[in-house]
């Protein structure tokens, strides 16, 4: 076993690997308080279209996060909801979003900036930055879904 943690074989990776997905971490956030059915959570999150949602509550059915529960009566009325495993995400999800809520200014600053200099506006000596564009494409308002 390796003390390095961030291999590619490693443990850490692949927890990054999980919370990378901005869909994974809110919609694990939007189970916290119980069972809900897939329409629910549509509305509950806004922003996401059935398709990705499908997909992103099948990776986290996949990884152990999350259950699928089809109700016996009506096979097609189903329900995800958090798993033990699933529930132990909930506080770093928690963190990752208290730190977006408190730093997502800087961020957003650091994006126009870098967004700036890549349009062609004149840089000062030392300052880096990446044709093409900056950022990765998240807005204020994705940086701090979770921590509302």
């Amino acid at each position: 076993m390796t003390t390095d943690a961030f291999l590619a074989d490693c443990r850490a990776r692949l927890a990054f690997d999980l919370l990378s997905n901005t869909w994974n971490a809110v919609v694990l956030w939007a189970l916290r308080d119980g069972p809900s059915r897939p329409v629910d959570l549509r509305e509950r999150i806004g922003g996401i279209s059935a398709k990705v949602l499908t997909e992103t509550l099948r990776r986290l059915q996949f990884n152990g996060l999350v259950d699928r529960r089809a109700d016996p009566a009506a096979p097609s009325r189903v329900e995800y909801r958090l798993t033990a495993l699933g529930r132990t995400l909930l506080a770093p999800i928690d963190a990752f979003g208290a730190w977006a809520f408190e730093h997502g200014d800087e961020v957003m600053a650091a994006q126009e900036a870098e967004a700036a200099g890549a349009s062609g506006a004149p840089r000062r000596p030392g300052e880096r930055g990446r044709p093409g564009g900056g950022g990765d494409g998240l807005g204020r308002d994705a940086l701090g879904q979770l921590a509302r």
